[in-house]
């Protein structure tokens, strides 16, 4: 007959080889959608038509790849269990933002991977925690600008991509911690070689040329001269840039401003439109069957689990009660 120690420690034991069971059902072979390699800590979830980061990888692993999936957003606390990680691979997906925090807890990582997103902004200080950082990539994307100082605590990076996305400037100072950097692409870019803000990165490609490849391909917009040749009588206009891309033109609220509701027309807006406008997305994948498996494994998991405790609670019980 099972004494009331045996019984207590059932009480530990289950829920936590539960728990257990579900820490490994991202991967393959316990019923998850990812390949994972236990000698190497390589978890590789590419090409699986995912619309959100899986749960339990295991907190080990320090090679994850997410690239050519369908993730559109990342939640604050996605990789923050994962402080093993050195190179994170997010490239070819839909990421239109990126929250602040997400990568705080990656202290070690080497290599971030982002190209090939629809990234039009960064928040100020998404790499402030990277310090161990050598690669970024962060090509086709559709950045309009840079936050002051993103890229300040990345003292030990050798290799920046920023080719092709929308960026017209770089804040003064932008490159001026980079020490360590040895290829940067800024080409295709829109630069605007009109406005006085320019001049820095003139400047600055100039200094570095022949220590720092690739930047002297950086073009003004339309493509009619290098960036690095750019003087300051042509780069004489103080331009200023939207902190958003929302922003609404000033003759709009001026005439806005000065006019009564009754003089403003009602616009029809077509419906598609108006869905965009709040923000509404057709759900555009549905969970693959592993997926599915693994969700009905974990819940029945679950169930056995509280069914187990209960009956080890209720032999305590009865135990005390013969006591």
């Amino acid at each position: 007959m099972m004494g009331p120690v045996l019984a207590a420690c059932l009480l530990i034991i289950l829920p936590t080889a539960w728990i257990s069971q579900a820490n490994g059902a991202t991967c393959k072979k316990d019923g998850g959608v990812c390949t994972c390699n236990d000698q190497t800590k390589n978890v590789d979830c590419s090409s699986k038509g995912l619309t959100a980061i899986p749960s339990n990888i295991p907190v080990d692993t320090d090679r994850l790849v997410l690239n050519y999936n369908k993730l559109r957003e990342l939640e604050p606390t996605a990789f923050h269990g994962l402080k093993e990680l050195t190179y994170l691979d997010l490239d070819g997906n839909k990421l239109q933002t990126l929250p602040p925090g997400v990568f705080d807890h990656l202290v070690e990582l080497d290599t971030l991977g982002l190209n090939s997103n629809q990234l039009k902004s960064l928040p100020p200080r998404v790499f402030d925690h990277l310090t161990k950082l050598t690669i970024l990539w962060l090509s086709y994307n559709e950045l309009q600008r840079l936050p002051d100082g993103v890229f300040d605590k990345l003292t030990l990076l050798e290799k920046l991509y920023l080719l092709n996305n929308q960026l017209k400037r770089v804040p003064e100072g932008a490159f001026n911690s980079l020490e360590k950097l040895t290829l940067l692409q800024l080409d295709t870019n829109p630069w605007d070689c009109s406005c006085r803000d320019i001049l820095y990165l003139s400047n600055w490609i100039r200094e570095k040329k022949g220590t720092v490849s690739n930047i002297e391909a950086a073009e003004c917009d339309g493509g009619t001269k290098a960036v690095l040749e750019i003087t300051e009588e042509e780069a004489a206009e103080d331009c200023v840039y939207p902190n958003t891309t929302t922003a609404i033109p000033t003759t709009i609220i001026t005439t806005l401003a000065s006019s009564n509701d009754d003089d403003i027309p009602e616009l029809p807006v077509p419906q598609e439109n108006f869905q965009k406008f709040l923000g509404y997305q057709e759900p555009d994948h549905l969970p693959t069957q592993p997926q599915c498996l693994m969700s009905i494994s974990g819940y029945l998991g679950l169930m056995m689990s509280l069914v187990l405790t209960s009956a080890a609670i209720l032999y305590v019980i009865h135990f005390l009660k013969k006591a």
